[in-house]
């Protein structure tokens, strides 16, 4: 049997309250002190922060003890029109008529306006096996495209692991293009190692700089190496070479089977793995950042294309269209590596 709680944005206040508890699952609702409301998921293993309605960003997770989630400045969620302006958040959708980096003829915002937009609804699912925050979204403009989306994030009872979903329907007379990306922006893992069902040398360093990007004279020296021989990269051991970025990609997936697993694995002896369908995401891509601001180690972003912007996506023909009525559905499977 599933129950449906339907959310209203006056049920969030500044003290977290207890909505719904039982043998397998907590839900509480709370306020940041920015003002933005959150859901957080419990079960036996840990917690999911997702901001219902904010992009259904997912803000956090933490299982056994270990955060997932990348290192930040970011104490809370900010608002703001782009995701730069939140980023320290665990997931977001990017997409979905434009994601990744946006090349200069480019006229989308960064990672596309689905990542920081304003929800319509939000309700919460529960049955046995986990509880699902959902939500929805109408995307229209006059003389321009018309959608809807509707995101979901699923604790999964008992497990360290969720599921994050989009699902977007085109509500336009004519073809919308689309691209989307689960953005994961997994913690740093010293002297992590990488595994994955496909073979290592589908991993291609990407040789395109963005804007946001300042090479130093050390950071391509290693990188023209990466480039000859991607399957050199060591800098989950020597953090300094990926300051700034560094950035692999993987493409054709379906070519490798129609169900793919990534992980990192720590030798402290845990490790985080995302599983998802080749026939939904056709790329992937491997960012990598050490700083002082960001330690961020995302293993794998599955994606209908590389990240770099729109006309990159429609050059290399791969640029999705979603025909008048049409919908897709793109699911994830992630969390800690189950021993």
């Amino acid at each position: 049997m599933k129950t449906t709680i339907p959310l209203t944005t006056a049920m969030f206040t500044d003290t977290p309250r207890v909505l719904l508890t039982n043998d397998k699952f907590k839900v509480e609702l709370f306020r940041y002190p920015s003002g933005i409301e959150a859901v957080k998921l419990n079960n036996s293993r840990g917690t999911v922060t997702v901001l219902p309605y904010y992009g259904q960003i997912v803000w956090d997770a933490t299982f056994d003890g270990r955060s997932l989630t990348m290192g930040s400045g970011f104490k809370q969620p900010l608002t703001g029109k782009d995701i730069v302006d939140t980023y320290g958040c665990f997931a977001f959708h990017s997409g979905l008529l434009a994601n990744g980096c946006p090349a200069a003829e480019d006229t989308h915002p960064l990672h596309g306006e689905m990542a920081c937009a304003r929800m319509d609804s939000a309700w919460l699912e529960l049955d046995e096996q986990g509880v699902s925050l959902r939500g929805e979204v109408e995307y229209i403009k006059g003389f321009g495209h018309h959608y809807r989306a509707n995101p979901a994030v699923t604790l999964l009872a008992d497990r360290p692991r969720l599921c994050i979903d989009m699902a977007v329907t085109n509500l336009s007379g004519n073809a919308m293009p689309l691209q989307y990306m689960c953005h994961m922006n997994y913690a740093w893992v010293a002297d992590g190692v990488f595994a994955q069902t496909i073979p290592d040398e589908a991993f291609r360093l990407r040789t395109s700089i963005p804007g946001h990007v300042h090479p130093t004279p050390k950071w391509l020296d290693y990188t023209r190496g990466l480039e000859a021989e991607p399957t050199r990269f060591d800098g989950m051991n020597r953090p300094e070479m990926c300051d700034p970025e560094i950035v692999f990609f993987a493409d054709n997936l379906p070519q490798y089977g129609e169900k793919v697993s990534f992980s990192i694995s720590s030798p402290l002896g845990y490790g985080f793995s995302t599983l998802f369908d080749t026939r939904q995401f056709s790329h992937a891509t491997r960012w990598i950042l050490n700083n002082a601001d960001q330690q961020v180690a995302a293993f794998v972003l599955p994606a209908t294309c590389r990240p770099e912007g729109f006309l990159a996506a429609q050059q290399a023909g791969t640029l999705l269209q979603l025909a008048a009525g049409e919908s897709r559905l793109f699911s994830v499977e992630t969390g800690m590596i189950e021993i």
